[in-house]
């Protein structure tokens, strides 16, 4: 017991001192401490009451006792554990009311809530799979939401500190925290107040950058869901460019959302982009949508089903089936150089490049779409059959049209 002991003194010596880091890294699910204790009894909580300082008790045995039950692999137990040890943090937070140097100790606790969570939900019947079970439940990961949130309204609320000293520095770790669990449990709409608390903050463009980009990631992803491609543009290219160039899992997991953006505002990305970051099922349908092959488009879209919707972005690229319309209409366009357009031309085409038997009504239904959405400048004919395009600027760049 004498190593158990010396963890014990090194937690109280790193709160004497007030070293948060030190402490975060004792009070953490990963530190080789974890490994050392096999069992929590009557012995344990005697040591603790005799090394631990009074304030922290019951955030060290919670802790301990959720070390205990993750050895023993009972992920349930467990979370309710490390769920105590965030309600005994918060009030220490409400003790330490003009301090923060325990926001290193609330990251590290939070992160390993929501991934002790998610272990929890995994386990047949013990928390119904993250967002609720058939009954309406609510699994762990959604109740560690709402801890989450606990200490989000603490930070938030914080107003009588300095800058230097206050806890709203603990917001954005825990916003991207909450973003992750929404994201996991299909809750985006939950994100609103979160992020209009943070693009008010003035602290919003002073975080440290790795939150900042993760902030902008999950906010660029739900701002593409929302159809707001210039928003997601913006937030996920500061994420793109931001990233550490080493980074490149990450950087790879930005372009996933970041390439459908492009393509739906006019940009497309190079093959040797994609190629870099292993997306190359994504070149696929930028060829597609490029050169106007509406099969082609099909084709990638059925070829990498399963790829596109694991991560969540086939309904995404089947918007991009107007965009490959639109860019083989411009093309017949420039091959007649002339705004007056056949509909048989348009129709022949069509039936190129979709290759099915497509009739008329539906070639109508087509470029009536793209001219309603601003996409196409003019209007048809029908009593000619033929397509009336503007003069000036017949196909508008998409950049201005989103």
């Amino acid at each position: 017991m004498s190593s158990f002991t010396g963890y014990l003194q090194q937690v109280t010596q790193a709160w004497l001192v007030k070293d948060g880091q030190r402490l975060a890294d004792y009070l953490s699910l990963h530190h080789y401490h974890v490994k050392m204790i096999t069992c929590f009894n009557s012995n344990t909580e005697a040591l603790i009451d005799m090394h631990v300082d009074q304030d922290m008790e019951e955030m060290v045995t919670a802790h301990l006792q959720c070390v205990n039950a993750l050895n023993e692999k009972e992920f349930v137990k467990a979370y309710g554990y490390q769920n105590a040890v965030l309600q005994a943090l918060s009030k220490l937070f409400q003790i330490l009311k003009d301090e923060n140097w325990l926001l290193p100790v609330m990251n590290t606790v939070c992160l390993d809530l929501r991934l002790m969570a998610i272990k929890a939900d995994s386990v047949p019947g013990g928390g119904g799979g993250g967002g609720g079970d058939a009954g309406g439940k609510p699994g762990c990961l959604e109740k560690a939401a709402e801890s989450l949130m606990t200490c989000f309204r603490i930070c938030a609320a914080d107003n009588r500190a300095s800058d230097r000293n206050t806890k709203k520095w603990g917001m954005l770790p825990l916003v991207n925290q909450l973003f992750k669990v929404y994201f996991r449990i299909n809750k985006l709409h939950l994100m609103k107040p979160l992020i209009r608390a943070i693009e008010s903050s003035p602290l919003k463009d002073r975080y440290l950058i790795s939150q900042q980009i993760t902030y902008r990631y999950y906010v660029g992803r739900k701002a593409l869901f929302d159809s707001d491609y210039t928003s997601a543009n913006e937030y996920l290219s500061f994420a793109f460019e931001r990233c550490h160039r080493k980074s490149k899992k990450n950087k790879r997991l930005i372009l996933i959302y970041l390439v459908p953006v492009k393509i739906l505002l006019g940009y497309m990305p190079t093959r040797a982009v994609l190629e870099k970051y292993s997306l190359l099922q994504l070149w696929e349908v930028v060829e597609a949508v490029k050169c106007g092959r509406v099969y082609q488009l099909v084709a990638a879209m059925q070829k990498h089903q399963a790829f596109f919707i694991k991560c969540g972005i086939f309904l995404i690229l089947e918007k991009l089936k107007i965009i490959t319309y639109r860019n083989l209409f411009k093309k017949v366009y420039l091959v007649g150089q002339t705004p007056v357009i056949p509909m048989s031309h348009l129709l022949a085409a069509l039936r190129i490049m979709e290759g099915a038997d497509i009739d008329l009504e539906e070639a109508h239904c087509i470029l009536a779409n793209l001219i309603y959405e601003g996409k196409v400048k003019g209007y048809i004919s029908f009593t000619h059959q033929k397509v009336v395009l503007s003069k000036t600027d017949p196909f508008p760049k998409l950049s201005t049209l989103a």
